[in-house]
């Protein structure tokens, strides 16, 4: 499949399916640019390793945070995507050739970091049949190797819905297999334009095919034009795939040249969401709020990840 290069026309056209931006962010948008000398130590790290993360490279609003507490996601598989959604600030574009000792260097900065619990995600890779799936397996398996007692959450790709590239995956036996659907089914195209809603149910349904006892998470972001309605459609949408795990955030526009704003949720419209998810669907972790992101605070999830799996497997503390 030939690679689509970016261009300016499809995220001005992007920008065109949208209602007239809101004009102000409000005030609980607001977070603090990053500064601390952890902050700092990681940056250095990072750049020490030649390792990319998906803090920096999407531009998340909560980095200072998740930095100056020791955490971070890391972004595998080079820094630029093949996919061009108009929402995310990652590069598109032809990716360099894989990088097989890339694991090596993740798994060196989790033990640097002495990470607890590792998130790991990657760009897109089309041009490869398998989507990059052996990257993922050999760094859960490294960091295995050398941090053990680490737990490893995989942010990963649709594959394309392919099952045998899933399962590279979860022979590896991450604690938390994650795909996020992003969006509602009206507006995949729009803004995620060589995406597929029934490549995302295939994912998230087959993981826990795969593997039962894997704990499997999925996050959409608010803003880009759905009804509460369709919302609340996709998420019961999703907690029928399996899901264990929620995250639901509002989006945050990177440039002009990005997807807009359609509108901001109210911390009492994410409070509502939050309460349908975990108390009529009855998710095991819901995290829902404006600055909610995939991986933010996601130590916290792994803190009751232990009662999480007694209660769903009747699993004994190790």
């Amino acid at each position: 499949m030939p690679i689509q290069e970016p261009t300016r026309d499809r995220l001005i056209h992007l920008d065109q399916v949208e209602a007239p931006r809101p004009r102000r962010r409000p005030d609980w948008l607001k977070v603090r640019a990053p500064a601390g000398e952890t902050y700092e130590w990681l940056r250095g790290l990072m750049r020490s390793k030649t390792l990319h993360t998906v803090c920096e490279e999407a531009m998340c609003p909560n980095i200072g945070d998740c930095w100056g507490r020791g955490t971070g996601t890391f972004l595998m598989m080079g820094d630029v995507c093949t996919r061009t959604c108009g929402f995310c600030d990652i590069k598109h574009g032809r990716p360099a050739p894989l990088d097989w000792d890339e694991p090596n260097r993740v798994a060196e900065a989790i033990k640097a970091m002495n990470l607890k619990h590792a998130v790991i995600t990657s760009v897109n890779r089309d041009e490869r049949e398998d989507g990059g799936a052996p990257i993922f397996a050999a760094v859960i398996r490294r960091v295995r190797e050398i941090h053990p007692g680490c737990s490893i959450e995989v942010l990963i790709p649709d594959f394309k819905g392919s099952r045998d590239a899933l399962k590279i995956v979860m022979d590896a036996r991450p604690e938390i297999l994650n795909h996020n659907v992003e969006t509602v089914p009206r507006l995949f195209k729009q803004v995620q334009p060589q995406d597929n809603y029934a490549w995302a149910r295939a994912t998230l349904s087959n993981a826990k095919d795969l593997d039962a006892e894997v704990l499997t998470k999925s996050g959409l972001m608010l803003g880009l034009g759905e009804t509460l309605d369709e919302v609340k459609e996709t998420i019961a949408d999703i907690r029928s795939w399996g899901v264990d795990i929620l995250t639901v955030g509002q989006y945050l526009q990177p440039s002009k040249r990005h997807l807009p704003i359609a509108r901001y949720y109210t911390p009492d419209e994410f409070t509502e969401l939050k309460r349908f998810a975990q108390d009529e669907l009855k998710f095991a972790w819901v995290e829902c709020a404006p600055l909610v992101r995939s991986s933010y605070h996601a130590e916290e999830q792994v803190r009751a990840l232990s009662v999480v799996h007694r209660k769903l497997y009747g699993e004994q503390d190790g």
